[in-house]
């Protein structure tokens, strides 16, 4: 009776008790796994007792009588409100436009169906003694046929920490970026995707993953041009692997140098003053860690890991100047951004910049310690086993309560999609099935030992939308791993492009065919966290799992070079049969008309866009990240072989790019 109960409760919160795993196998999950995601959720279920007090105060939740703080609706269509009343009532709109609209309507069995406005916009509404924002949503998100007249656009994606130039320092930066945006746009790119940006910690330069960000609300400080810097060579071309500390030290001693300079610049200070307290609270997070010598807020003295106490107030005063250098970090950063989404829409892409939205940030960073009461607690978020990753993936992330979302009215999200597409032409949105359902892990607990919380989809699909019509930002969703039965019609419906990759594109026939990948979606080679393509066909990747153990339980390494030995095989024949290449297969070794075919082929593809990346222009055979590891593979350290300067004045690269390009024309 316990366990049912148990489990009417977590279904009754959007926990999915049972679900089908990636090979098609029913799983149960865990009484120990249900109490955690119900904890985190504040419903406690330890005893029957706790049960039942939780069964009944979410019941109250779901029942009140008041008005949601906002309420989602779609241009033209009416909107079903939520409330606790009925009978007939009055209402009052106030249109963000200034207009007004008044009415009566009718509630029934506690919902009001709202006659349909047409102005997509922030609304309020005003419905007896309760109010609430209305967020009108146009049809579908602003896409690549609104920037560009048509949906045969190309581009390239970069890990921006690994382009290098003269002077940067020894970690690729913005003015990088624009250097490479220009170089790009005179190829005939439309677009530029690059990794995360989100800011990471200035106390601690070890903690580099770009996606396990401090604050995705900021950005990225070591990224800033704070003038020459010792690093660069002549060649502009950095060393292998970026070496973080040696980058972090060098870029911030230049930074205090152009603080002193500019510390009173009237651009600066009108800049903390519109970002606010997300800007105040991060910087004082940034000079606390320092002094402290430890970013985690949560070793802090406990006066301290209160971002409103008194004592983080007196040490703000006390260290005033300390404070404002990282707020000028900050400014620095979005001025450099700014100019490189410029540098990029100066010089002809119709899209520009796409940036990366990460799926949650560190629990020890910044954003958890100055909103906290945002996040859940005592979760990560993770993937269940699939084929790649067998064991599973925990990503050691924080991610939104579903709760304090409604409770705020969404503005933590609103917010940080503003966040991000402020300096952007494009938004990917990794890991996208988040905004469906969210695979988390207790933490202690093993990825295998999670499970799916629902989120509130139709709601952050219009809020996706809305945003992205007024930052005529093209939006992207990293739909792959486990997708939930229906979400990609979804998220066609709202205009947001899926990703298609070639790894994933096939049957038990063979690759499939470019001309049958779907319109609605972006086409690429690889991934920062799949092999390259010179990778795979040498099989570097299955050489990093054997080394460091990370097949799964009935995996070999030579059944796997087994099998690749027949992927190759395979790919090979779809490349011949879609008119991209002849003759006889390469070896292993030998991949260069291979990468000159994958060009054609992704170009071929229906795709309304498609993105090639850097590591697969180049013909690199390691890839950036090696899912599961944090030690023993370089990941996010790679600088890539060629300097930015030069990039584009190799006829290798400026060959395979007219590849992809003309395929793209033909197409």
């Amino acid at each position: 009776m316990t366990d049912r109960a148990l489990a009417a409760l977590a279904r009754a919160a959007g926990i999915a008790v049972r679900w089908q795993g990636a090979f098609g196998d029913a799983q149960t999950v865990s009484v120990e796994t249900l109490r955690a995601l119900l904890a985190a959720l504040n419903l406690p279920a330890a005893s029957p007792a706790q049960i039942r007090e939780s069964r009944a105060r979410l019941r109250e939740q779901n029942a009140g009588s008041a008005l949601p703080a906002l309420v989602t609706g779609q241009a033209g269509a009416p909107v079903i409100l939520p409330t606790g009343i009925d009978g007939p009532c009055r209402y009052r709109l106030e249109l963000e436009d200034g207009g007004q609209i008044e009415g009566t309507v009718t509630a029934v069995d506690g919902r009001v169906s709202l006659p349909s406005v047409q102005l997509a916009g922030y609304h309020s509404l005003v419905l007896r003694e309760s109010v609430c924002t209305l967020a009108v949503a146009p049809p579908r998100c602003f896409g690549v046929a609104d920037a560009l007249g048509h949906e045969r656009a190309w581009g390239l994606a970069a890990q921006l920490y690994g382009l290098s130039r003269a002077g940067d320092g020894g970690v690729g930066d913005f003015t990088g970026l624009g250097m490479l945006a220009r170089a790009a746009a005179a190829q005939g790119a439309d677009a530029l995707a690059v990794s995360p940006v989100h800011a990471l910690f200035a106390g601690d330069p070890h903690r580099y993953s770009p996606y396990a960000p401090s604050n995705r609300l900021l950005l990225n400080v070591l990224h800033a041009d704070f003038g020459a810097v010792s690093g660069g060579t002549a060649n502009d071309c950095g060393a292998a692997l970026i070496d973080w500390p040696a980058a972090s030290a060098a870029k911030l001693a230049r930074a205090r140098v152009a603080f002193d300079r500019l510390r009173n610049d009237g651009a600066f200070l009108a800049f903390r003053t519109a970002r606010g307290q997300v800007l105040e609270r991060h910087a004082r997070f940034e000079a606390l860690s320092i002094a402290h010598r430890v970013c985690d807020w949560r070793q802090w003295p406990q006066e301290l890991q209160d971002p409103e106490s008194s004592a983080v107030e007196a040490f703000a005063q006390k260290h005033a100047d300390e404070v404002a250098f990282h707020a000028f970090l900050q400014w620095r950063a979005d001025h450099d951004l700014a100019a490189a989404r410029a540098a990029a829409r100066g010089a002809g892409m119709g899209i520009g910049l796409i940036a990366d939205l990460a799926i949650g940030t560190d629990l020890a960073g910044s954003y958890a310690w100055g909103h906290r009461s945002n996040l859940l607690a005592g979760l990560s978020v993770g993937a269940p086993p699939d084929m790649f990753n067998p064991l599973g993936q925990d990503w050691g992330l924080a991610t939104y309560s579903p709760q304090a979302l409604h409770r705020q009215g969404f503005q933590p999200f609103i917010e940080l999609l503003r966040s991000v597409m402020r300096h952007a032409g494009g938004i990917r949105i990794d890991h996208i099935l988040g905004l469906n359902r969210l695979w988390l892990v207790p933490h202690g607990a093993t990825p295998r030992d999670g499970a799916y919380l629902n989120y509130p989809l139709d709601d952050l699909l219009r809020l996706m939308a809305l945003e992205s019509s007024r930052h005529c930002c093209v939006v992207i969703g990293e739909d792959l791993g486990t997708v939930p039965r229906g979400l990609r019609p979804k998220l066609r419906a709202a205009g947001i492009l899926g990703t298609r990759v070639l790894w994933f594109e096939r049957s038990a026939t063979g690759f499939t065919p470019p001309g049958q990948w779907h319109p609605a979606a972006v086409a690429t080679s690889s991934t920062h966290d799949l092999p390259t393509v010179a990778g795979w066909w040498a099989g570097r990747d299955i050489d990093w799992r054997e080394s460091l153990r990370l097949l799964g339980a009935n995996e070999t390494a030579a059944d796997l070079r087994t099998g690749r030995e027949a992927d190759r095989t395979a790919l090979w024949s779809a490349l011949q049969a879609a008119g991209c290449m002849q003759g006889l297969p390469p070896p292993p070794d030998k991949s260069g008309d291979v990468l000159d075919a994958v060009a054609r082929f992704i170009g071929r593809t229906r795709c309304a866009l498609a993105l090639l990346p850097l590591e697969d222009v180049l013909g690199a055979r390691e890839q950036p990240n090696l899912p599961g590891t944090t030690e023993g593979h370089p990941n996010w350290q790679r600088h890539l072989p060629v300097g930015v300067k030069r990039l584009m004045e190799d006829p290798r690269v400026r060959a395979r790019l007219a590849l992809l390009r003309d395929a793209r024309r033909a197409t």
